[in-house]
């Protein structure tokens, strides 16, 4: 009893220093930019200042569109193209297969800053330069090692003889992944539709570098732009952190029992 109760205390200390910076991140949204000070850093804001969120969400309101078009096309095209990949790399052999996979992944270990340049004048020769639909095509590239490694590993654990059986039935290569792999595979979609979510959302990186448009630039731009000049408004961008943040915390508080499930589904036979 005595170690339970230390184990708890410890995790709760770890959990408080975990939240002190969305502590953080909450109370200066809440300030005054005129109280918010080196002395004043942890301390309660003695007016709540709502005012904050509401010039942010207005700055975000033009790019919100974007974002969620990026993410949901982005997620979706990539969990289906991962789907399929996984499925052909673990239950239809061909020559090469050992080959083409390390080498896929070997794509999620790529630097974004390495390929930055290249990607730059690749987009920009096939017409997409500036485009959300060129920003979406890099993701859904990007984000295919991960989920074509996750549906892989998933679909290794499903016996051989189902598809075995689907092909005496007379079914092919579209009909047993029609039939047979994509009833069985929402836990792995659950997964893969959640991590790319998150990472679609969030990524800077792309978005400011290969959206040149401001109308066709997502979130995660504005809110770099919130920040403003020299003289800093903190409460402005630390609001605006907490509204983008928003949709990914959603997603998790709803969805993540199903995230973990979806992660040790297929890790024990029998």
């Amino acid at each position: 009893m005595i170690w339970r109760v230390v184990q708890y205390g410890i995790l709760a200390l770890a959990t408080l220093f975990f939240l002190l910076p969305v502590y953080l991140v909450v109370v200066t949204a809440l300030k005054e930019p005129a109280a918010i000070t080196l002395e004043s850093t942890w301390q309660l804001p003695r007016l709540w200042h709502w005012e904050s969120f509401a010039q942010a969400w207005n700055a975000f309101l033009p790019k919100l569109q974007n974002s969620f078009v990026l993410t949901l096309v982005g997620t979706l095209l990539s969990a289906i193209l991962g789907s399929v990949n996984g499925y052909v790399l673990s239950k239809w052999r061909f020559p090469g297969a050992n080959v083409i996979f390390p080498l896929m992944l070997f794509g999620m270990f790529i630097p974004y800053q390495a390929v930055l340049i290249p990607l730059f004048e690749f987009i920009r020769e096939i017409g997409l330069g500036g485009s959300l639909w060129g920003l979406i095509l890099v993701h859904v590239v990007y984000g295919l090692p991960i989920t074509t490694l996750i549906f892989r590993n998933y679909y290794a654990e499903i016996p051989d003889e189902l598809v075995e059986a689907s092909r005496i039935d007379g079914a092919g290569f579209w009909g047993i992944y029609r039939n047979v792999i994509f009833p069985l595979s929402v836990p792995g979609f659950v997964v893969v539709i959640i991590w790319q979510f998150t990472q679609i959302w969030n990524e800077f990186l792309f978005a400011v570098t290969l959206v040149s448009s401001p109308a066709n630039q997502p979130i995660t731009v504005a809110l770099a732009q919130l920040a403003g000049g020299e003289a800093v408004k903190w409460n402005l961008p630390m609001a605006g952190a907490l509204l983008a943040a928003l949709p990914t915390l959603l997603v998790y508080i709803f969805l993540g029992r199903y995230f973990i499930r979806g992660l040790l589904a297929g890790s024990v036979k029998g």
